[in-house]
């Protein structure tokens, strides 16, 4: 397969880029902020189920947790398409840059690629709103 169109898509978040990550990686966290896979994300191994609407059930493996910032994750589709879903909190001064690579799937029109990379952005809002809230929360 040749290689799919990609975009960044990014937000800054004022919180320590760890206290993101901490956060973000954990899959039963995944239900606050990120919809396209936090409805019904369960356990399965070292794998997680999660309903993929009208795709049906996929299969999510995540990356180890590390010291880079990495939540990788690889969604496995019924139709047997792998996407290779990478994503990083990374340190931006005293806070985090959350980075999210959208790519454009196969017979995907530019329409639909654009509206993942728009939903994305809500995700990584509402990641943020989380974790600012969160931050004045610990400060009061």
């Amino acid at each position: 397969m040749s290689p799919m169109t990609a975009k960044l898509v990014h937000l800054s978040i004022d919180r320590d880029w760890r206290a993101v990550y901490d956060f973000a990686r954990q899959p039963d966290n995944m239900a606050h902020w990120a919809s396209g896979l936090g409805a019904g994300l369960t356990r399965d191994g070292e794998d997680w189920l999660a309903d993929g609407g009208p795709l049906g059930q996929v299969r999510v493996t995540f990356s180890p947790a590390n010291d880079f910032g990495v939540i990788d994750h690889v969604v496995h589709m019924p139709s047997g398409l792998k996407v290779h879903n990478a994503f990083r909190i990374v340190p931006n001064g005293d806070g985090a840059e959350a980075i999210f690579m959208v790519t454009r799937l196969p017979d995907q029109s530019e329409a639909q690629f654009e509206q993942d990379a728009a939903h994305v952005l809500r995700d990584l809002s509402t990641l943020k709103a989380i974790m600012e809230q969160e931050g004045r929360d610990a400060e009061d």
